[in-house]
Formats: structure tokens, C-alpha cells, sequence
């Protein structure tokens, strides 16, 4: 594969839109869960499936996580968008069916958390595919959001993306606000809403065995995302997250975003908006664009 490195913006997409939110809301939040379960051990790593104690980081989702998180939403009465792979579903349709039930938003995250590479195009979409059926068949659901495994993507994904009924992707870290893909083709590809790189919670909460990555605890944490959201809300952003029941299911982390997320509620000028209200919302003020 040759790789075209000559000088433009490598994200084509349309420019940024001004924004108004709803109610007169500043700002908005935007609560994403990825429920990798064990994918997230053994999707680009196969050989980890017969390595019983490092998958079993995401066996805690199943076990633990999932259940308290949906706990922790239903006492704040806030709804999320919870991406799973499809291969979560079908190995955890007990722990994954009160998501739907509770009224969240369910998304697309590929089948087996593979990050998706222009250079096995085939697998890639049948990544997406595999992840449709496996959603629709256990939870009878069929998401218009999509974020990226391992946050990656590329033009002919992207296409297939929109050719598939997906209105939405929360991947891209180039914005504080949505926006609208540019095809290749040139046409309009889904939305996208902007992923802050500071609210993953794998950053400051995940390690294993094998890996020198150290974890940070409460008050680091609490600080940087109320100061982050703090000064997204001021530029009238939306503050998007990417949160892992095997991390910030973990006991303080658990206490951690409920903290965070009260103060977030204490604000009487912020939307906390699912990925599809906010897609619906955009594609009400923004005009079409081609």
C-alpha cells in the first residue's frame, strides 16, 4: 500500500456548524459507555483468550460493572449511550438486556473490538455487519451510533458506515463540537460528536500486569475532568465520554463519576443528551450539507 502524505487536512469533513442547544442549555454531555467486556483483551490479541487472569479485567463487566453502572444512572436519572461489540452481547445477553430495559441507548462497537485497518477492508466490514446481527438478535436493537474499536477509522469505513443506517459517530478527537462527515465521494457522511480525549476513564484507570501504565486516583481525576468540563461548558462544547464499566464500574471510579456527574447535574444550563438526541438535535439546526 502506497500512502498519500502530500500537505492537506486530513479529515475532510464539512466545516463545524454554529450551535444553539436546547432549552437554553450552554453546553452539553454527552455519556458514552464502551461495554468491551473481554474483547478488549482479546480482539487484537487472540492468543489472550487462553490467559484466564488478564481477560477476566473484562469479565468484570459482566459480573460487576454493567449492573452498578446502570445503578449509578438510574439514582443520578440521567440516560447514557452504551456501545457494545456484538460479540458482548451474545456472551452476556443477561448482563447487556437491563441496558435496553433501563431505556439507554444502545451503539455499535464492531464485533469483536478489532481495530477496524484500511488494509483488511473485508474484515473490517464484516466487523460491522457481524455487529448489527449480534445486537439485533439478542437485544432486537439496531443502533444509528458507532464508535470506533480502538478509535480508529477510514474513508471506505466510514461509507460503509453511512450505507449501513449509521446517523452518527462518536470517534474523532478534532472538535469540541458536532459536525458532519465529508464522504470521499464528496456527499454527506454521518455526524460526528467529538470524542475528548481527557474523559476516557482507561487513561487514568487501567493497567495489567504486563503493562508500565501507572493509575491515578480520585483527586487527580475529579480535578482534571471538573476542569475540563468546567471550560468546554464556557466555549458552549459538548463534553463527550468514553467510559468502561471494567474501569469506572471499580469501586472508588464508580464513586468517582458519580461525583463528577453531580456536579454536572448541580448546573441548570447544561443538556446531558443521549448520541441520538444530540444526532436528532444537530440535524434539526444544521442545515444539509453537500
Amino acid at each position: 500500500m502506497t500512502y498519500d502524505l502530500s500537505p492537506r487536512p486530513l479529515n475532510p469533513a464539512f466545516p463545524t456548524p454554529a450551535m444553539t442547544w436546547p432549552n437554553g442549555a450552554r453546553s452539553a454531555v454527552f455519556i458514552g459507555f464502551d461495554v468491551d467486556a473481554e474483547t478488549a483483551w482479546i480482539g487484537n490479541n487472540p492468543s489472550n483468550v487462553d490467559r484466564m487472569v488478564t481477560v477476566s479485567h473484562g469479565g468484570y463487566d459482566a459480573r460487576v460493572g454493567i449492573a452498578r453502572i446502570l445503578e449509578l444512572m438510574d439514582e443520578l436519572e440521567v440516560k447514557g449511550t452504551f456501545f457494545l461489540p456484538g460479540w458482548t452481547a451474545l456472551a452476556h445477553p443477561a448482563a447487556c438486556e437491563p441496558i435496553v430495559k433501563a431505556g439507554h441507548e444502545i451503539g455499535h462497537h464492531g464485533y469483536l473490538h478489532k481495530m477496524p485497518d484500511r488494509a483488511k477492508l473485508e474484515e473490517a466490514m464484516e466487523e460491522i455487519d457481524r455487529g448489527f446481527e449480534a445486537l439485533e438478535k439478542v437485544l432486537g436493537v439496531r443502533p444509528i451510533g458507532y464508535r470506533a474499536p480502538s478509535g480508529e477509522n477510514f474513508p471506505e469505513l466510514l461509507a460503509y458506515l453511512q450505507k449501513s443506517g449509521i446517523r452518527y459517530s462518536s470517534s474523532f478527537r478534532d472538535d469540541i463540537l458536532p459536525y458532519r462527515h465529508r464522504l470521499a465521494d464528496g456527499r454527506s457522511g454521518p455526524v460526528e460528536i467529538p470524542v475528548n480525549f481527557a474523559f476516557d476513564d482507561w487513561n487514568f484507570g487501567m493497567t495489567s500486569r504486563t503493562s508500565s501504565r501507572p493509575l491515578f486516583g480520585r483527586r487527580e481525576v475529579l480535578s482534571l475532568w471538573i476542569d475540563e468540563f468546567e471550560a468546554t461548558h464556557g466555549w458552549g462544547g459538548v463534553t463527550t465520554m468514553v467510559l468502561h464499566p471494567q474501569v469506572s464500574g471499580r469501586p472508588m471510579r464508580w464513586h468517582l463519576l458519580r461525583d463528577f456527574l453531580q456536579h454536572v447535574k448541580a448546573k441548570s444550563d447544561v443538556w446531558i443528551a443521549t448520541g441520538a438526541e444530540i444526532t436528532r438535535h444537530f440535524e434539526s439546526v444544521a442545515a444539509p450539507q453537500n
